[in-house]
């Protein structure tokens, strides 16, 4: 008989959702949005929201209604091929490429950083993402006890050592909301230009990657039914969500009262540590040392085990220790890039693949509408792949946007498609594609396709 989870163990799970969520992009990333929207924050958070929190959540909605155990299984909807590349790509940005990497990075570069001289923090960079990735593969290595080591211990401790700082930044705030200056990019676009600032921190990917470790999680708990397992997925997601939405609002603001005693930072790491410093002194440093490095570990932690569990199963002759062993070393290695070169090469990859998962997500949850037909996945997501090429490329560094073949295509996207200089031009191709596999279906009668339910 399957098990009704009570409101304790709903927030237990939601708390474990929002520690997985909650890493180092999410830290960093609405506090410097917040400098560079200075007094048009309202709307810049606002589109940061959609993209932070809408997506991650309508995310976990799409994995609980589809009543499927991850990401693969959704993009099969496509086809099989499309789901294996979706897939891998999928979890190799949030994992050892992206943001695995990531999370060591910002650990060091605010956590400790600032105690160590300058010539030697390459060395110590080393060091620490060895140490980090060690403890991340320990503690991963154990996925059923995920619930306990962030749901119930990381996370807590994480969110009361952040509410000390929040809670000093607003009782007395450095500066005036009103009076910070905006800049350029953020005057007459702010909203738009934070719909694609969430896109850094890479949770819509997350939310499908992540729906693998729910279901276990839920299912682990006694729950057997799909429609229970549903259920308890929204539910868990909801309190994940709300969470996150509050505390990326307090960030921002925070980051953007910050220029009334500090000038604009290179990153939200840098404003936050001036922050903290300013507060506390020293112990600020050490109180914010702590902080990122419980974000980036739970959040490590999750990634791995999502990346483990999703391999073992897409590439059964392998062990689930294979890839976490691998997973860990890999992302150890690309963490010593530095954060800046990791964000950089990152932006394009990002550009490419979110609105892929934005329209599977999409398909997903208005599917009963189109009676899940086959084509309308297909058309839909063909579409929007070739317009998340040129959005990709548009992302790229100068000296490939330059080259004549690219910088044809850049210019034609500009002239002919819509929202394109917004960074969403696929928006326009994704809906054609959607009514030609509406029409295509009709016009071959197509019937609903037999959908994969575990």
């Amino acid at each position: 008989m399957s098990k009704k989870l009570s409101f304790k163990e709903n927030l237990f799970i939601g708390s474990m959702l929002f520690g997985l969520f909650f890493g180092a992009g999410n830290l960093i990333f609405p506090v410097h949005m917040g400098q560079e929207a200075g007094a048009d924050i309202f709307w810049a958070n606002l589109g940061f929201l959609v993209t932070g929190i809408g997506l991650p959540f309508l995310g976990v909605i799409a994995i609980g209604v589809s009543k499927t155990s991850g990401v693969y299984e959704l993009a099969q909807r496509i086809n099989k091929t499309y789901a294996l590349i979706f897939t891998v790509l999928l979890y190799l940005v949030i994992g050892p490429f992206f943001a695995l990497p990531r999370l060591a990075t910002t650990s060091f570069e605010i956590g400790l950083a600032p105690f160590i001289p300058a010539e030697n923090q390459t060395l110590f960079l080393a060091i620490f993402s060895f140490l980090f990735f060690l403890a991340a593969w320990w503690l991963s290595k154990r996925p059923t006890k995920i619930l306990d080591y962030v749901g119930k211990f990381l996370n807590p401790a994480f969110l009361v050592l952040l509410g000390i700082l929040l809670l000093l930044a607003f009782i007395n705030p450095l500066g005036s909301v009103a009076d910070a200056p905006v800049q350029p990019h953020y005057q007459n676009q702010a909203f738009f230009t934070g719909f694609t600032q969430g896109y850094n921190t890479l949770d819509a990917l997350a939310a499908l990657a992540f729906g693998i470790i729910i279901v276990t999680t839920i299912r682990g708990m006694g729950v057997t039914k799909p429609s229970d397992i549903a259920r308890d997925t929204i539910k868990s997601g909801a309190i994940s969500i709300v969470l996150m939405g509050i505390i990326y609002t307090l960030l921002s603001y925070a980051g953007t009262m910050s220029l009334g005693t500090f000038p604009m930072s290179a990153n939200g790491g840098i404003a936050l540590a001036q922050i903290a410093d300013h507060y506390l002194g020293t112990y600020g440093s050490i109180l914010l040392a702590f902080i990122v490095i419980l974000a980036c570990l739970k959040t490590g932690i999750g990634l791995i085990t999502a990346f483990a569990e999703t391999f073992t199963e897409l590439f059964p002759k392998r062990s689930y220790l294979f890839f976490v062993t691998g997973t860990s070393l890999l992302a150890c290695l690309v963490a010593n890039v530095g954060l800046t070169n990791i964000i950089q090469i990152s932006l394009p990859v990002l550009m490419f693949i979110y609105p892929l998962a934005m329209t599977l997500i999409l398909l997903v949850l208005f599917g009963p509408l189109f009676k899940q037909r086959t084509s309308v996945y297909r058309m839909t997501t063909y579409f929007t792949l070739l317009a998340s090429i040129v959005d990709g490329l548009n992302a790229c560094p100068d000296s490939i946007k330059q080259t004549s073949v690219v910088k044809g295509i850049l210019t034609f996207a500009d002239s002919y498609l819509p929202f394109f200089s917004l960074g969403m031009g696929w928006i326009t191709p994704a809906l054609i594609g959607f009514i030609i596999g509406l029409l295509w279906s009709f016009f071959k009668n197509e019937k609903k396709p037999d959908l994969i339910v575990s």
